[in-house]
C-alpha cells in the first residue's frame, strides 16, 4: 500500500495462540511482558466466536461477536485497554474464506441453510452447488459398505435427525407423515424405515465420508470438509460476516488486521479493496505464499504478506551450498532418487486426482468439451501445472499461460482440451470457471507441495518450509542483500516472520539442521549406520526421521511418535489418513520406543547432536537478529524467544513457560550478559535488545545497505546497515563449523559506514554493551562473546 495516508505499522508483532488455556485475560497478564521485551503490537489467532472446544479459532461459527469461550466482547476490550496503557496494538488474524461445520447445531448460519434449504436467508452465504441436488454432509462411518451401515443408526430426536453424538435438524413438517402415500405414521422415528424416509425428505444427505473427495457439493477449506467456504465477495454477506471486526477497528480496539488464506476467495483483490475502504487506518497483511521472485500483486491495498518469503531467505543464507552434493547422494541412494520438480508435479496430480476430485468436477462441468473425463483430466492437469499459488487474472495472465504451455507440455494427447478450458477462462476472467480455477490452484499447490511433497523429499528438511523450495540448496549473500533491499523498497511494512503456528518445523530446529548442511559428509555416514541398526520401512520417512530427530533433540518419543505419523500420513506413500496401513503405521509408532532401547544408538545420536548442538546456537542468534532487524515488521512467535525445537502443529501449540522468560527477562535487566547455552537466555537478549531498539528508534529502521567484511573469512559474515544515514549495523555469523576448521577471524574486519552529516564514528555493541573500537573492527574481537552484534552509532 502506498500514499500518504498508509497506516502507522506496529514496530514488531507477538504471535499469542488463544484458546482454551490462553484466554484474553490471559493475554492481558502477560502485556507487561511483552511490553518490557519490546513488542510493538499483539498478534492474536481468530477472535470470533469458534466451534465448541477449538484450540486454534479457525473453525469461526459466529461471526458477529467474540468467543464466549475466550472472554466474549468484554474480554477483548479488558485486553484492547491494557495494551493501550502500554502503547501496543492489537493484529488480529481474521477468517474470511470459511466457517466451521463440524456441529452444526454451534453454527446458527449453516444449521439455518440445513434446516431451510436453498430458501433459507443464509443458503447464498455459502459457497453451494444446489443444482446438484441436497447438501451432501460426508459424516457418515464407512467399513467399505458405502455408509450403508452407519445408515441404521440414523435416529429423530424431537426436531432433529441424529447420528450419534451430531444432530441436524429436520425440514418444516418434514417428520408430520402428511405427504400421503410416503409410508410415514407419523411416529416418533423408532422404525429405521420411517428414519430413512425423513432423511430423505431433507435439505442435505447424510452420506459416506469417503464421498467428501469426490462428490461434495460445496466448496471447502483444503480438503476439510467440516470448514465450509463463505461467499464473502456478495456485499450482504461480507457485511455480515466482517460486522463485529470493522466496529472494533472503528472504536480502536483493533490496530491490525491479518487475512487468512486470501487465495480462497473467489475475489482476492476486490475483498481487500473493500476492506480497506472499511477499515482505512488498519495496518493490513495478508498470508499469502509467495513462489520465489513473486511479489503481491500491485492493486493489492495491503501492507504486505505474513513474511514466508523472508523466512526463506534468512533461513537459506546460514545453510552451506557445499553440503547439496553429498546430501543429494544420500537422499538419492537411499531413497531411490532425487527429483524434487518432478516430485512436486506427481504430488499436485495426485491431490487433484483423489483429494480435490469434488472441486476438480464441479470446475469441469462448467467447460467445454464433450467428454467429461478427459475435461476432468485437462483440469487436473492445469491445476498441476501453476508456478505460483494463484494467477489473479487479468493481471496473473503471464503466470496462466505458463501454466497452460507447462500442461499442453506434460499431457499432449488433452492438448485440445487444455485449450478448451483455458480459451474459455482468458474469454470470460470474471466468470465462474475462471474464478473456481482460481481458487483451486492454490488448494492444489497448498496440499502437493506443503503437505505431500515437502514429506518426500528428505535431502535436506530445513528447506522443505512454507513458502521456500528443497530444490534450491540455500540462498547466496547476494541474493539475500538484493531481496532485503527490495523489501526495504517496495513492502517496508510487511511482515516477517521466522516461526509461525503453520511452519513444518521452527525456526531452531531448521538453525541446527542448516548445521548438517557443514557436516554433510559426516551426517550421510551417521545415517547410513542408524538405519542399518534400526531404520523405519519407508526410506523418505527414514531420513526425515533422523534429521527430526537430531534437530528436535532432546525430544521425547511421544512428540516424536506423533510427529512420524502425521508426516507418514502427510507423505501419502505407504499410508495416509483416508487409506491408513494398519502393519505400517504400527510400525511407524513402534519406532521411537527401539531407538530409545538401543542405548549405544541413542548415545550415537546424541553424540552427532553434540557436534551441531552450539553451531546450531548461532545460526539460530543470527537468523534471529537478521529477521527482526531486517527490513519489514518483525514477528515474534509464542515462546520463540527463547530456544524452541517445536515440530509442525499441533506441536508448535504446546503451552509456553512464560513465568521462566519474566525471570530471565528481569535477570537481563539487571546488567546480566548471559552465556550462550541450554537455557537459551542469549536469544532473548538478542531479541529483547533489538526490538527495544526498533520501538525506541524506529526511524533507525529505515533504508538498507548491504555491508561486506573483508578478509580471510569474509564469507562467514553477513552484515548491513539500517536508517538513512547507516546508525545501525547488524552483524551475524555464517556457516559457523566451516569458519572453525578454517582458523577463525584471524584479520578478517568490518568497514563501518561512516556518517553523512560530519560527526565522529564512536559506536556500541547494544548485545555486549560496549564501545567499538575504530571504524574498521576486528570480527575476532566484535564476536568474541556472541556470534551476533548490534551496533549504534553514539554521534546521532
Amino acid at each position: 500500500m502506498t500514499g500518504p495516508d498508509r497506516p502507522t505499522p506496529p514496530t514488531s508483532t507477538y504471535r499469542l495462540q488463544l484458546g482454551p488455556g490462553t484466554t484474553f485475560a490471559d493475554a492481558a497478564a502477560l502485556v507487561d511482558y511483552l511490553s518490557a521485551l519490546g513488542v510493538g503490537a499483539l498478534y492474536s489467532s481468530p477472535v470470533l466466536q469458534a466451534a465448541p472446544g477449538s484450540t486454534h479459532g479457525y473453525d469461526v461459527t459466529d461471526p458477529t461477536r467474540a468467543s464466549r469461550e475466550l472472554g466474549g466482547e468484554e474480554g477483548l476490550r479488558a485486553l484492547a485497554a491494557r495494551l493501550r496503557e502500554h502503547g501496543m496494538g492489537l493484529l488480529v488474524d481474521l477468517v474470511p474464506n470459511h466457517m466451521g461445520v463440524a456441529d452444526a447445531h454451534a453454527n446458527p448460519w449453516w444449521w439455518d441453510v440445513l434446516r431451510h434449504g436453498p430458501a433459507s436467508r443464509y443458503a447464498r452465504f455459502f459457497d453451494i452447488d444446489w443444482g446438484r441436488g441436497p447438501l451432501l454432509l460426508p459424516v457418515l462411518a464407512d467399513d467399505g459398505d458405502g455408509g450403508a451401515a452407519a445408515l441404521t443408526e440414523l435416529a429423530i430426536d424431537g426436531d432433529c435427525l441424529t447420528y450419534g453424538e451430531r444432530r441436524f435438524p429436520l425440514a418444516p413438517g418434514s417428520a408430520d407423515g402428511d405427504d400421503g402415500d410416503d409410508g410415514d405414521d407419523g411416529d416418533d422415528g423408532d422404525d429405521g424405515d420411517d428414519v430413512g424416509v425423513v432423511h430423505e425428505r431433507q435439505h442435505y444427505r447424510l452420506v459416506s465420508w469417503r464421498r467428501g473427495n469426490t462428490d461434495l457439493n460445496y466448496r471447502r477449506f483444503f480438503d476439510i470438509s467440516e470448514l465450509a467456504a463463505v461467499r464473502v465477495e456478495d456485499p450482504e454477506v461480507f457485511a455480515a460476516t466482517h460486522e463485529a471486526v470493522l466496529r472494533w477497528v472503528g472504536e480502536g480496539l483493533v490496530t491490525g488486521l491479518r487475512i487468512d488464506h486470501p487465495d480462497g476467495l473467489a475475489d482476492p483483490g476486490g475483498y481487500l479493496r473493500r476492506l480497506r475502504a472499511a477499515a482505512p487506518g488498519a495496518w493490513l497483511v495478508v498470508e499469502k505464499i509467495l513462489a520465489i521472485g513473486e511479489s503481491l500483486p500491485v492493486s493489492w491495498p495491503v501492507d504486505g504478506s505474513t513474511g514466508y518469503d523472508a523466512l526463506r531467505e534468512v533461513c537459506g543464507v546460514f545453510v552451506d551450498p557445499n553440503g547439496e552434493r553429498t546430501l543429494t547422494e544420500l537422499s538419492t541412494v537411499e531413497c531411490g532418487g532425487w527429483d524434487p520438480r518432478g516430485e512436486e508435479h506427481v504430488c499436485r496430480r495426485e491431490i487433484g486426482e483423489r483429494v480435490l476430485r469434488a472441486e476438480v468436477r464441479r470446475i469441469a462441468a462448467l467447460a467445454p468439451g464433450v467428454d467429461r473425463e478427459r475435461v476432468e483430466q485437462a483440469v487436473i492437469e492445469l491445476l498441476a501445472a501453476f508456478p505460483v499459488y494463484r494467477s489473479y487474472l487479468p493481471e496473473g495472465r503471464a503466470a496462466f499461460d505458463a501454466a497452460v504451455a507447462t500442461a499442453r507440455e506434460r499431457r499432449p494427447e488433452l492438448a485440445a482440451e487444455i485449450d478448451g478450458v483455458a480459451g474459455a477462462v482468458l474469454a470470460a476472467p470474471d466468470a465462474e470457471l475462471a474464478t473456481r480455477l482460481q481458487q483451486t490452484s492454490g488448494m492444489v499447490m497448498a496440499k502437493g507441495v506443503e503437505d505431500t511433497a515437502f514429506y518426500r523429499c528428505p535431502r535436506l528438511v530445513a528447506l522443505n518450509e512454507v513458502g521456500g523450495d528443497p530444490a534450491r540448496f540455500g540462498v547466496p549473500v547476494a541474493e539475500f542483500h538484493e531481496r532485503a533491499a527490495a523489501r526495504e523498497a517496495g513492502w517496508p511494512a510487511t511482515m516477517t516472520t521466522l516461526s509461525t503456528h503453520d511452519t513444518k518445523r521452527s525456526e531452531d530446529v531448521r538453525a541446527r539442521l542448516a548445521v548438517v548442511s557443514e557436516l554433510a559428509d559426516e551426517f550421510a555416514s551417521a545415517a547410513r549406520k542408524w538405519s542399518a541398526r534400526c531404520g523405519l520401512p519407508e526410506p523418505t520417512l527414514n531420513l526425515l526421521a533422523w534429521q527430526t530427530l537430531v534437530g528436535a533433540w532432546p525430544i521425547d518419543s511421544g512428540r516424536l511418535r506423533a510427529y512420524l505419523a502425521k508426516a507418514a500420513r502427510e507423505a501419502k506413500l505407504r499410508t495416509s489418513w483416508t487409506d491408513p496401513d494398519p502393519d505400517f503405521d504400527a510400525a511407524v509408532e513402534a519406532w521411537p520406543e527401539a531407538v530409545w532401547a538401543d542405548e549405544d544408538l541413542l548415545a550415537d545420536v546424541g553424540a552427532f547432536v553434540g557436534r551441531v548442538r552450539e553451531p546450531g546456537w548461532s545460526n539460530a542468534l543470527g537468523q534471529k537478529i537478521t529477521q527482526l532487524a531486517g527490513p519489514g515488521v518483525p514477528d515474534v512467535y509464542q515462546g520463540s524467544e527463547l530456544w524452541d525445537l517445536s515440530l509442525v502443529d499441533p506441536d508448535n501449540r504446546r503451552p509456553v513457560d512464560f513465568a521462566r522468560r519474566r525471570r530471565l527477562l528481569r535477570r537481563l535487566d539487571s546488567g546480566w550478559l548471559p552465556p550462550v547455552d541450554d537455557s537459551g537466555a542469549a536469544k532473548l537478549h538478542v531479541t529483547a535488545t533489538v526490538l527495544r531498539l526498533r520501538r525506541d528508534r524506529p526511524l533507525s529502521f529505515r533504508c538498507y545497505r548491504p555491508l561486506w567484511a573483508e578478509g580471510a573469512a569474509a564469507g562467514h559474515c553477513l552484515a548491513f546497515a539500517r536508517g538513512s544515514d547507516a546508525e545501525v549495523v547488524v552483524v551475524a555469523t555464517r556457516l559457523p563449523v566451516g569458519l572453525a576448521r578454517e582458523g577463525g577471524w584471524r584479520d578478517t574486519m568490518l568497514p563501518l559506514p561512516g556518517p553523512r552529516h560530519g560527526g565522529g564514528g564512536r559506536w556500541t555493541n547494544l548485545i555486549t554493551r560496549r564501545p567499538v573500537t575504530g571504524p574498521f573492527p576486528l570480527l575476532a574481537d566484535l564476536l568474541a562473546r556472541y556470534p551476533v552484534a548490534l551496533l549504534l552509532r553514539e554521534d546521532q
